[in-house]
């Protein structure tokens, strides 16, 4: 069976073109990978709600100001003992440099390290990045800005 779910994450972007990653390790095993911070979006939450509430569990983010919406994706994957399809949008967030700190209880289990990654070295990563195509999403982005025209949804199946 598969769990359908919504999600929201942000990329973080510091005024010196970094970004921040998560390194976690899935449940079942297999080889660590490199996320953006978010999650899933409660029954009743809005994206905005939600996007803050991960900020806040998985780096410590208390205050911010969301910005424009740059990418979507659906992405099917197991996770554990389920196969999970997501269905995601990604934000930027402008952010100063931080220190960032995990509390949320279950998401520190997979959590590996925390590392800001100058936006010009994600081309060049030997783990996976997640969204593969997070290079091109920043580096669009500082180049021209938010999205002028209507997203297309990327679709990956793990």
């Amino acid at each position: 069976m598969i769990v359908h779910r919504n999600a929201v994450r942000a990329i973080l972007l510091t005024p010196a073109s970094h970004v921040l990653l998560l390194r976690v390790r899935p449940p079942q095993g297999g080889h660590a990978f490199w996320i953006l911070p978010g999650g899933g979006i409660d029954p009743g939450e809005t994206f905005e709600e939600a996007l803050r509430r991960e900020l806040r569990e998985e780096v410590g983010l208390h205050d911010c100001t969301i910005g424009p919406l740059v990418w979507k994706r659906q992405h099917t994957f197991n996770w554990g003992n389920r196969r999970i399809c997501q269905r995601e949008e990604y934000y930027i967030v402008h952010v100063k440099d931080f220190e960032p700190r995990m509390s949320d209880e279950t998401e520190i289990k997979v959590l590996e390290s925390f590392r800001w990654w100058p936006v010009a070295e994600l081309s060049q990563a030997v783990e996976q990045l997640s969204p593969l195509s997070l290079p091109a999403i920043v580096g669009q982005y500082i180049a021209s800005g938010p999205p002028t025209e209507p997203l297309v949804v990327e679709v990956l199946v793990d």
